[in-house]
């Protein structure tokens, strides 16, 4: 079909949005951070374990300022030991599989997507971080205390701004806007079932649709002439117009603070997030059931939540800070401010019907 493209590469998490930046601020910073190797503190030099040693399990796009966390080891006389586990879907995995034996004492990266399972499967043990009332509270699942919210980092569509001021097409507002014959081969979007923001659309369509329309939308969008890539990496810097790459389509599917690594040199952002199109994906951190260390965890959480660690997420994991009182620095502030009402779906119903809905989208919109 045309304009449709076979689904290629491995599940594109949110460390691709490091790469739209053209930086490795994060990842260089984070220099040591491997699976199963402890970056800060971790036990003597004779191999043995005499410390306060917290095994913090995270996904691969974890990020941070390394100045932050050795000022929370002083001050706690916690050792984190932080290991990564693959992307979202992938530490959620590990986590339910490793349930009676856990693999860590805390975690952090389990989204929004994912958070339904995480809760079915007992992963989490009960914790409400002092914290969490400054603005966490506000993105609970399911009046649950097992999983904190940390970060925000909704999936939004953005378009190249400077294409559509050049041309007779009028930017769109709306995800309706995209049937439009109007907006013909103009949209690139990604696989839900390769892609974290992939899925995040495919679930805000839902939302947006419903149960009985989301299929007809998605008809709509194929023979709209919508291209399907692997992940967000190609979507965005091949064929997105409004990034480096200077691709044909002007239509993306990526993040709303996606524009703030946008912006020219007179200060203004090449591309625009359409903040009624988008969907909220919220990471949390929980204790894991059955961890040895559970006041060490918790303080974890707390520390995850202090002024300190949410005013570096913007920076360092390109993601909105929970807590009301932390300030996004000032060119997001203007380019890629926080969607006031981004669409979401419960998690349980995520949870249901999640690999169901992935299956017919890839049967209609791929064949």
């Amino acid at each position: 079909m045309s304009g449709v493209t076979s689904p290629a590469g491995a599940f594109s998490t949110r460390a691709d949005r490091f790469r739209q930046r053209g930086l490795a601020v994060g990842l260089v910073t984070a220099v040591g951070l491997t699976a199963g190797c402890s970056v800060v503190g971790g036990g003597s030099d004779d191999g043995s374990d005499d410390s306060r040693s917290v095994v913090l399990v995270t996904h691969d796009s974890f990020s941070y300022d390394e100045e932050v966390v050795a000022a929370f080891e002083r001050e706690s006389g916690i050792d984190l030991d932080i290991r990564q586990s693959g992307d979202a879907g992938e530490l959620t995995n590990s986590l339910v599989l490793s349930r009676d034996n856990p693999i860590g004492d805390v975690a952090f990266g389990v989204d929004s997507t994912f958070a339904g399972r995480a809760l079915a499967e007992g992963v989490f043990e009960d914790y409400r971080s002092p914290r969490a009332e400054r603005g966490a509270d506000d993105y609970r699942v399911a009046d649950s205390d097992a999983l904190t919210a940390i970060d925000v980092g909704d999936v939004c569509l953005n378009i190249d701004r400077e294409w559509f001021a050049e041309s007779d097409v009028p930017a769109p507002t709306g995800l309706d806007d995209l049937l439009d014959p109007a907006y013909r081969d103009l949209l690139v979007v990604q696989d839900p079932a390769t892609s974290s923001p992939g899925l995040a659309f495919l679930l805000a369509t839902i939302a947006h649709a419903g149960e009985d329309g989301w299929r007809d939308y998605w008809t709509g969008l194929r023979d709209n002439g919508v291209r399907v890539t692997g992940g967000w990496t190609e979507a965005y810097t091949q064929d997105f117009s409004g990034s480096s790459g200077n691709g044909p389509r002007p239509i993306v599917v990526s993040y709303a603070s996606s524009p703030a690594a946008e912006i020219g040199a007179d200060g203004t952002p090449r591309t625009e997030a359409l903040l009624d199109t988008c969907y909220q994906q919220v990471e949390y951190a929980g204790v894991l059931a059955g961890t040895d260390r559970p006041e060490d965890a918790r303080a974890v959480v707390d520390f995850l939540l202090s002024e300190p660690f949410q005013a570096q997420l913007a920076e360092y994991m390109y993601v909105y800070p929970v807590r009301a009182d932390v300030e996004l620095p000032e060119a997001w502030r203007e380019a890629a401010p926080l969607p006031e009402e981004s669409v979401t779906l419960p998690a349980d119903e995520v949870e249901g019907n999640r690999d169901e809905w992935v299956s017919e989208w890839r049967d209609l919109v791929l064949g």
